[in-house]
């Protein structure tokens, strides 16, 4: 059996080893989670295997005949999953050259890449922009451990996602994103790298040649050492005091106006125009998040809120976009207990101070129902997603998977408004009210009876 290390580039070099052939993405070797990477470099040379150059994942979307979004980069992923025999095993591969951009968007103010490939994988990169920059808000890496190609003897076939924060920031409008360091993101099993970058978001209608070079590809200046002269002049017989008195200015603090309840919105996703519903959502949406000392809230405004989105088996997305904030959630299928679940929440806030806000949780549980219901709570809910971030719903119903002529099926209600459990309890706690009185009134009456006999 012949593996391939793939060395792939963006612009006209080989740099990087990758240890499978993705471009058919059926060579993987499984590698010990214990070993190093250079052991396993090490190991692959000692086989003899072959080396060879590839070009990188280059792709460009179009709106309306017109280039909107390119990009061009090498993305490597190391995934540990546990295997049969309660084993964790590793499994390394990179994005393949030939990939699927259904999914993507482009947008005046917002912009989405989707890259599909293999059994059920995607990774999506999300963007937004100012007047006169623009920025990579997160990064979605969707794997699906059914795929027995990538994943032999997974013990789980779940689709699992993973999102990250890039430092793709500050890109002036009209340039290109470059960076050909490489950039690591670990989130808990899983390893992405990205290298050799070149991307173009907000694209109109062709490429531009104007690069914005991230930080690690700046070349590096020396500042020459700065002499300073000090000339001493004495004056004979005068001497000279100046006190300063420092005036400190209290700062006033105005307090933050309590905002309305956030309007709801019903969003809706569709595989295309004349497809039927895949994700429905009905729901209120507000932040809460802290900033260093200062805690702000915004709400989401569901005029003005661009969605986007997909639909899968296991995998579903709900992206939604205000001038404020981005909220994008994603939620997984269980095939074994039929059940769907918030699984991952990432949230892009702009607030007035200018500076980005960015949170993710990829570990979450929420609002758990069966796959062909809905779920559904009218009550305001807060969640803690992070120790910076709170989000609260109101008049929340959702249905991310298996929708029926394009309406919500019947809901799994929350705790907070299933009243059914009440009356068993108000029953309950009403006998034992009159059982409790009984008791009593029995008590009293036999202290008068036996007082009223006197003993002889």
């Amino acid at each position: 059996m012949t593996f391939h290390f793939l060395a792939l580039s963006v612009c006209s070099s080989a740099r990087g080893l990758l240890l499978v052939d993705v471009s058919e993405l059926g060579r993987f070797r499984l590698l010990p989670a214990i070993m190093s990477r250079g052991a396993l470099f090490l190991w692959f040379l000692a086989l003899g295997l072959e080396i060879q150059p590839s070009l990188g994942t280059e792709v460009s979307v179009n709106n309306t005949d017109k280039l909107c979004l390119y990009a061009n980069l090498t993305v490597s992923f190391s995934v540990t999953y546990e295997a049969a025999g309660n084993k964790n095993e590793t499994v390394m591969f990179e994005l393949p050259e030939k990939v699927e951009t259904d999914g993507s968007i482009c947008d005046n103010t917002s912009s989405t890449l989707k890259l599909s490939f293999g059994k059920g994988h995607s990774w999506t990169v999300s963007f937004s922009k100012n007047d006169k920059t623009y920025q990579a808000d997160s990064i979605v890496f969707n794997y699906s451990l059914n795929d027995s190609t990538i994943f032999p003897n997974a013990t789980s076939n779940e689709t699992m996602s993973v999102s990250v924060k890039p430092a793709i920031t500050n890109v002036g409008v009209d340039t290109c994103y470059s960076c050909k360091s490489k950039e690591e993101f670990t989130d808990e099993a899983v390893n992405q790298t990205l290298s050799d970058v070149l991307i173009q978001a907000f694209v109109n209608g062709s490429k531009s040649d104007k690069l914005t070079l991230c930080t690690a590809d700046l070349p590096v200046t020396t500042v020459a050492p700065t002499t300073h002269v000090i000339t001493t002049t004495t004056v004979t017989n005068v001497t000279t005091t100046t006190t300063t008195i420092p005036t400190t200015t209290i700062p006033t603090t105005t307090p933050t106006p309590a905002l309305p309840t956030p309007a709801t919105g019903k969003y809706i996703i569709k595989p295309d125009e004349n497809s039927t519903a895949c994700l429905l959502a009905s729901v209120g949406l507000r932040i809460g998040f802290r900033q260093g000392e200062k805690y702000q809230e915004i709400n989401l405004e569901p005029n003005g809120t661009t969605v986007s989105g997909t639909c899968g088996t296991n995998s579903s997305e709900l992206v939604l976009r205000s001038n404020t904030v981005t909220f994008m959630f994603t939620f997984t299928s269980d095939a074994k207990t039929k059940k769907f679940h918030l699984h991952a929440l990432n949230v892009t806030a702009s607030p007035s101070s200018g500076v980005v806000f960015t949170e993710t949780n990829n570990n979450l549980t929420l609002w758990e129902a069966t796959v062909g219901s809905s779920y559904l709570c009218n009550k305001e809910q807060n969640y803690n997603i992070t120790s910076l971030l709170t989000l609260y719903t109101y008049e929340l119903q959702v249905q991310p998977f298996a929708i029926n002529k394009g309406v919500f099926s019947t809901a799994h209600e929350c705790s907070m408004d299933d009243t059914s459990i009440l009356i068993p309890i108000i029953v309950g706690a009403a006998l034992a009210g009159l059982i409790l009185i009984v008791v009593i009134a029995y008590v009293i009456g036999r202290r008068k009876t036996y007082v009223g006999y006197q003993t002889l």
